[in-house]
Order: C-alpha cells, then sequence, then structure tokens
C-alpha cells in the first residue's frame, strides 16, 4: 500500500500553503523584528506578547476567533462581504490568514534576534558613510542577519506544515481546497486506515527531522561545536 492521489492533493496543498505563508512571514515579519529590536517605545512588550500568543494559546482558541472574526458575522467577514469577497472561512485564503497569524512568533523571533545582535555599531558606521535607510538594511543589516532569516524561513515553513487545530477550526475538511497533511492523517486514522496513516505520517516524520537536521547542523558549524 501506498500514498493515495488524496494524500498527494494534500501533501501539495500543504507545501503550497507552507511556502505562501512564509513567503507573507518574511514580508511582514521583517519590518515588524527590526522595529521590536530597535525601538524604546511602552508598546514593544505588548506587541511582543501578541506575537508571542501562539506559543501559549491553543491553536483551536486562536482558530475559534479567527472563526468567528473570518464569519460572515465578523468584522473581517462583513467587510469582505461589503467588497464582493463573501467570507474567508473554508477557504485557502482564511488558511493562510490563519497561518500567518499561528506562525508568526516562529519568524518573528528568530529576525528579531538576528537584528538585535547586529547592535548599532555598523548602522553608525554606515550612516557615517552616508547611507541611507534603505542602503543600511540592504547592505548591511540583511547580510549580517542572513542566519536569523535562514533560521526563521526554515522555522516558519516547518511549522505551517505541521498545522492542526488552526486550519481544521478555519477551513474545515475540503478535499484540494482545504485538507492539509495533518488532516487527512487524521481522517485516515478517523477511518481506521492506519497503513495509509502510517504512509503519510512516515513522510511527515522524516520531512521534519530532515528540517530539524539541517537546522541543527547548521547551528553546530556556526558555533564550531565538533
Amino acid at each position: 500500500m501506498s500514498l493515495t492521489s488524496a494524500d498527494f492533493s494534500a501533501i501539495w496543498l500543504t507545501l503550497k500553503l507552507a511556502s505562501l505563508t512564509t513567503v507573507i512571514l518574511l514580508l511582514v515579519g521583517t519590518p515588524l523584528a527590526l522595529w521590536l529590536s530597535r525601538t524604546q517605545s511602552w508598546l514593544r512588550g505588548p506587541v511582543g506578547a501578541i506575537v508571542a500568543l501562539p506559543l501559549v494559546l491553543p491553536p483551536t482558541v486562536i482558530g475559534f476567533y479567527l472563526l468567528l472574526a473570518l464569519g460572515p458575522h465578523g468584522f473581517v467577514g462583513q467587510l469582505t462581504q461589503s467588497l464582493g469577497l463573501g467570507t474567508l472561512t473554508f477557504s485557502f485564503a482564511g488558511l493562510v490568514i490563519g497561518s500567518v497569524l499561528y506562525s508568526m512568533p516562529f519568524v518573528v523571533q528568530p529576525l528579531q534576534n538576528a537584528f538585535s545582535a547586529i547592535g548599532t555599531r555598523p548602522l553608525e558606521v554606515a550612516a557615517t558613510l552616508r547611507a541611507g535607510p534603505w542602503d543600511s538594511f540592504f547592505s548591511v543589516i540583511l547580510p549580517l542577519a542572513r542566519p536569523g532569516f535562514i533560521t526563521a524561513a526554515i522555522l516558519g515553513f516547518a511549522h505551517t506544515v505541521g498545522e492542526f487545530g488552526v486550519v481544521l477550526m478555519i477551513g474545515g475538511n475540503i478535499p484540494d481546497k482545504t485538507r492539509v497533511v495533518s488532516v487527512q492523517i487524521y481522517d485516515h486514522v478517523e477511518a481506521m486506515e492506519y497503513a495509509q496513516a502510517h504512509w503519510l505520517a512516515g513522510v511527515m516524520l522524516v520531512f521534519s527531522f530532515a528540517v530539524l537536521l539541517a537546522l541543527y547542523s547548521r547551528r553546530s558549524t556556526k558555533t564550531g561545536w565538533s
């Protein structure tokens, strides 16, 4: 017995969701992490706490409130309906929104740590050379924070792949539309199709191990461990 067409469809949808979520998180998370690493505002604490909420909140809690917000009676749902877009619940777009919010700390925190490690000295030197904000970012911050970007991208992608509670609450279980790998495994187990569940869970296990191995091997090389 091997993977079915439904399994491959779930894998493709999961990879598509994780890739798009990672790109969005890097675009949104970079300025947010940079601000958190530099600001002295009193808002730093509350904003940092909000970003980190998915680390401690059960996924079903996040999914429940997103379901209310994106539904027909929620403020986001009413806005999208007024724009003629319908509601975002039980759609791929809804999965993307939920995944971005749920995986945000796994991207923002590594970036924030990388930006904080740079310090102010390199930027001060760039300023003396008349480098503007954009020049400083692309010529100084981006190269120095590259390891942080790689770590953030890997963690954000891997965490999105492993989602279950949030995607199930927002997207439900619609084949070829919202049924991702984690939900497909749940379906196999619920139907007592343990052999199929083993195949798909094994793929996820190998993928997760490979991601973590790449991440920790990189850290070991960087720190000079043997």
